[in-house]
């Protein structure tokens, strides 16, 4: 009997491990991959935001538990024990930088959140065709996601969460608003260790751009009209449509001591405008208060190293606070290194 649990204690990993690689390159969820490349906007949603869930290859829709669940999986932020304050930083490439603020209040058996993801090109050089070393110009792009957060455990095993987002995208002088709606489910399979988890991102209409830009008229473009310096004035738009995501995905505590702790979790991502992709993470927890994670995605097309993090939690008066960092690496881009700042009231 006791050589049957112990091979049941083991299954579970096996399944994650094993059964949703099958499913992600089965294509079980129906994508039209390549075909919308780059047909969607407000892509910035889709950079996670917070250094302990990207060093774990952004699989933690089931297993984001701090305040970062407001953009993995609002339904987590009802499992937390506390009220939850985070900050983070992400230096993207070329000098880009993101940042993300979000606070979740606990009370009872409820959770209420607001959060504020922003990503901030600063100035940039205006390039064309004739000119790609500049043409004297520069221009500026801004994103913006504005959430307000509701979860509630409905038992101690299962809840909910749902969050609506406004959107502000703004490049040049033209901008893109609309609202947009997350949902996501969390089920505990009792005391196995095993979670698994549901998650809608970005679900919302369209949205129809405003404002105008001037560029100077191309080669092919001669008796175009122009306006009086010369400029073509560009003031219609196609609609920009928010990137929709659905994810499904689990998390299983691998080992389980008082003073040692392993997580494995996986999940598959599927966007309306990309091909699935398969991630999955670990995360060593020693004392509960030193982490070592890594993690990989699969499908990415310039993901080709593991990304890792680490993270120390300690306790300061009546208060916690745990730093996070992780590194994630791409063929031609570059690096990304995040930071986050977690305070536990």
């Amino acid at each position: 009997m006791q050589l049957l649990m112990k091979n049941y204690k083991y299954l579970f990993p096996t399944l994650l491990f094993v059964l949703i690689p099958w499913v992600a390159s089965a294509q079980i969820l129906p994508s039209l991959g390549e075909a919308r490349s780059g047909t969607y906007g407000f892509q910035y949603l889709k950079i996670g935001p917070d250094a302990r869930s990207t060093s774990m290859g952004s699989s933690s829709v089931a297993d984001a538990a701090d305040v970062s669940s407001l953009y993995w999986n609002p339904a987590l932020a009802a499992q937390l024990d506390n009220s939850q304050v985070m900050l983070a930083h992400t230096q993207y490439f070329a000098d880009i930088s993101m940042n993300y603020a979000g606070y979740v209040h606990r009370f009872g058996s409820l959770a209420l959140g607001v959060s504020l993801h922003m990503l901030d090109s600063g100035a940039m050089d205006e390039t064309t065709e004739l000119q790609p070393g500049g043409t004297g110009r520069t221009f500026r792009t801004t994103h913006i996601a504005a959430g307000i957060s509701f979860a509630q455990r409905l038992t101690s095993l299962f809840s909910y969460g749902v969050t609506l987002k406004y959107l502000d995208e703004s490049i040049e002088e033209v901008t893109s608003r609309t609202g947009v709606l997350d949902a996501g489910f969390f089920y505990r399979v009792g005391d196995t260790g095993l979670r698994f988890a549901v998650g809608l991102s970005n679900f919302g209409v369209d949205a129809d751009p405003t404002g105008e830009t001037r560029r100077r008229p191309g080669p092919n473009e001669t008796g175009t009209e122009t306006d009086q310096d010369g400029f073509i004035v560009m003031d219609e738009f196609a609609d920009v449509s928010p990137p929709t995501t659905f994810t499904l995905g689990s998390a299983y505590d691998l080992i389980e001591r008082d003073d040692f702790i392993v997580t494995i979790t996986g999940q598959l991502t599927n966007p309306a405008d990309t091909q699935e992709r398969f991630s999955m993470g670990a995360e060593l927890d020693y004392l509960r208060r030193f982490f070592i994670r890594s993690g990989f995605e699969f499908g990415v097309d310039e993901s080709y190293l593991p990304s890792f993090g680490a993270g120390f939690n300690f306790p300061l008066y009546n208060y916690g606070i745990r730093a996070d960092y992780g590194f994630t690496t791409r063929e031609y881009l570059g690096s990304l290194h995040r930071i986050s700042l977690r305070f536990d009231l």
